[in-house]
């Protein structure tokens, strides 16, 4: 079975602490179109308001731009988070990215004190790339309801009454 391309919505917004709330309103409502469960959804805002906020306090003198990107997939939504306003080519990117190590500081990660130890627990995979800037892929994957589904079945078994 082919993998469809996966559909990409990008965005640009000012590295300003007032953006980053759009940032994470924007991740809660593509989340819920894509099927994402409420505490999911809420562990993605947590995790890209992290993404931001390392951005917005660390990647700047002054002035500057992230660039959010959302992949959807039938079974995941991946999260990039990137700084230094440039565009980047995502294939180029990928081909240089690394697992997280959270005991290693990439250019000081501790938005709020938590920082990549955070981003990590909420998501389920997260990958780096520091070579020009920081670009930052969060992964969660579509697991389901399996309580719903399961209790939808049962209720079809049941004798009506």
């Amino acid at each position: 079975m082919k993998q469809h391309e996966a559909d990409h919505i990008q965005m640009s917004v000012p590295a300003k602490p007032e953006y980053v709330g759009v940032v994470r309103l924007t991740v809660s409502g593509i989340a819920n179109r894509v099927g994402f469960s409420y505490d999911d959804i809420e562990d993605m805002k947590i995790a890209v308001a992290e993404a931001c906020t390392n951005v917005v306090n660390h990647a700047y003198e002054e002035g500057g731009v992230m660039n959010v990107s959302y992949f959807l997939y039938d079974d995941r939504l991946e999260i990039v988070v990137a700084d230094r306003g440039q565009s980047f080519d995502i294939g180029s990117v990928r081909e240089k990215l690394g697992p997280v190590d959270p005991n290693r500081p990439v250019v000081d990660l501790k938005e709020g004190g938590l920082g990549l130890f955070l981003i990590n627990t909420l998501m389920d995979k997260v990958e780096i790339n520091d070579e020009s800037g920081i670009v930052l892929i969060m992964t969660k994957f579509l697991h389901g309801d399996e309580v719903e589904r399961d209790v939808e079945r049962i209720s079809q078994t049941q004798p009506e009454q």
